[in-house]
């Protein structure tokens, strides 16, 4: 078969507009609408009959109403400018109601170079805008009615929490967070920072017990160019980048012997030195400290420095565990529901109130990491609609996992292992990857966590 030409779309270019989605329609110099495509005639509500001959303002856009001059002429900025891209802008339709509209326009022009008119296409972004919409009101809510900078919770003990962040903030003085795995001490820092006259400053984070010493002193202090295998430039390290601003130490009772020493020196002296350098750099960094270990017992067995915990300890904040303020379990439900809604197609309107009392009698060893993961894995298993009782984890539920036939061959995953994985990977990442308690709150033992693991073709950091 021959293959089409640029003549033959020259010569068939009715159809091709007709069966565009956009919205196009085309005006003369004087914005008089000249053509319009079934698709805009869906899109405005307008037939051809009611648009043809009419200005383009028949739309009511913003942006066209304001290429009239004060004579009420044409004054169009596409014929000034050439064209129009990607310009948000509302229309009104011709039953009354408003249609978000993505515009994109271009001039047209004779074979002479002469300006002759205008095309337009319009594209429907209600659905986006609307997105856009809930995800700023649920920001909104979430830091205006349901708790304090992104942390959830209307129980006296977050309240008594949120005032102590707030007066910690408004102070130069450290600050260690404390509390069970889970229990938002990471939020907590940020909060502290934005609400901290270095507020305008990095906020840099780092996670003492996720690299081994060698590489944590060179991440948190930087190294120069040769002082060790692998140093191939010099470095600097995150208490530089964190100059001016806030730096926060997660999981502070991992620190090394070694590294709390020269913590120390930063706190009293505010300056660094470089792995690899005798070179002093001073910086301004507030330091906040977070850890879920007993400092005091770390420090009778001599693990931790006397002197560093007490800098570190001049103002102590205790972030509650979830079974302490379970009134807050519902609200924190509904928060997580709407906010992993917004991400989903799974069409899940809620939880049911047998649901909630699931959540509500479970004991939360994962606090609120691990309801956040409950609630995923419930729309794993959930099709739609109201989260039920046998849509929530086994662990939470105390039931046994949702059964499902195997599937035909070429039918797609098995329905019971992908609730299986959902399930493991919400327990591993409750316990933050601790499989001994990954598998206690699972009600299983570790090797059965490691079979079940295998089966599923995790690996074995999954």
């Amino acid at each position: 078969m021959p293959d089409i030409t640029a003549q033959d779309i020259g010569r068939h270019w009715q159809s091709v507009v007709d069966t565009m989605a956009e919205g196009l329609f085309v005006v003369d110099t004087r914005g008089k609408v000249v053509f319009i495509n079934p698709a805009a005639e869906r899109l405005t509500g307008y037939s051809r009959a009611d648009v043809l001959g009419r200005s383009c303002t028949v739309f009511e856009s913003e942006t066209c109403q304001a290429c009239q001059d004060g004579q009420g002429c044409m004054a169009c900025g596409l014929f000034e400018h050439g064209r129009v891209a990607n310009k948000r802008c509302t229309i009104v339709k011709k039953d009354g109601s408003a249609v978000h509209m993505l515009k994109n326009a271009r001039v047209l022009h004779d074979e002479l170079g002469q300006v002759i008119g205008g095309v337009e296409t319009l594209t429907d972004i209600t659905p986006v805008v609307e997105r856009d919409r809930q995800i700023s009101g649920l920001k909104r809510q979430l830091k205006r009615d349901y708790g304090y900078q992104g942390l959830i919770g209307q129980s006296p003990p977050m309240r008594r929490v949120y005032q102590l962040l707030e007066s910690a903030a408004a102070s130069a003085a450290p600050v260690v967070l404390l509390g069970a795995s889970g229990t938002g001490k990471e939020l907590a820092a940020a909060a502290i920072h934005n609400r901290s006259p270095r507020h305008k400053g990095p906020f840099v984070r780092v996670n003492c017990a996720a690299l081994n010493p060698s590489l944590l002193e060179s991440e948190l202090f930087g190294h120069e160019k040769g002082a060790f295998t692998g140093a191939e430039k010099t470095r600097a390290g995150r208490f530089e980048a964190a100059d001016g601003g806030s730096l926060f130490l997660d999981e502070i009772g991992d620190l090394p012997a070694g590294l709390q020493a020269k913590l120390l020196r930063v706190l009293q002296e505010g300056e660094v030195e470089r792995v690899g350098s005798n070179r002093s750099i001073k910086v301004d960094v507030r330091i906040i400290t977070a850890t879920n270990r007993d400092l005091p017992r770390l420090m009778e067995a001599g693990e931790f420095r006397e002197d560093l915990f007490y800098r570190i300890n001049v103002v102590p904040i205790t972030l509650p565990p979830l079974a302490e303020r379970k009134e807050d379990i519902p609200l924190l439900a509904r928060s997580f529901i709407e906010r992993t809604a917004l991400g989903s197609e799974r069409g899940i309107t809620g939880i049911s109130p047998a649901a909630l009392e699931v959540l509500m009698a479970h004991a939360w060893p994962g606090n609120v990491r691990e309801l956040i993961n409950a609630i995923e894995y419930a729309f794993v298993t959930c099709p739609g609609g109201e989260i039920l009782p046998a849509h929530l984890p086994p662990s939470v539920a105390g039931e046994q996992p949702l059964c499902a036939p195997a599937p035909a061959p070429g039918a797609g995953p098995n329905p019971a292992e992908a609730a299986m994985r959902a399930e493991i990977e919400a327990a591993l990442r409750a316990t933050d990857g601790h499989k001994a308690q990954a598998a206690a709150s699972l009600r299983i033992s570790r090797v059965t966590l490691w079979k079940r693991m295998k089966k599923l073709g995790m690996t074995e950091g999954a």
